[in-house]
């Protein structure tokens, strides 16, 4: 199973944000133990950065020894416009998704 994790999952397990910290640590240990078959979208990692104030940094280097983050350009973003989400930052994921071949995005949301 390929599974894309919103900003939200990660945000919930850095910043301790009840009542959803525990699930999302059971989903980074399912990631963890699963190598490559996660992953988190590029905008995703600066978001996280600038919510917690740049504190980050060590979690970022373990998170990325086992989450992958699909390599997005200008057609990726033109795919995101084109899919019509009301929510640009929903549809930045999901075009995320599209590339990484995700079976399903978790999230929250």
């Amino acid at each position: 199973m390929r599974l894309l994790l919103d900003t939200d999952i990660l945000l919930d397990f850095v910043l301790e944000r009840a009542p959803h910290h525990e699930s999302s640590g059971k989903i980074l240990e399912w990631a963890e133990s699963h190598p490559g078959s996660c992953a988190v979208a590029w905008h995703s990692l600066a978001n996280i950065h600038y919510l917690t104030r740049g504190n980050t940094r060590g979690f970022f280097r373990d998170l990325l020894q086992f989450i992958e983050v699909p390599r997005t350009g200008g057609d990726d973003m033109l795919l995101a416009l084109e899919l019509g989400f009301s929510d640009l930052e929903d549809a930045m994921q999901c075009a995320s998704a599209i590339l990484f071949g995700a079976q399903m995005i978790v999230t929250r949301d």
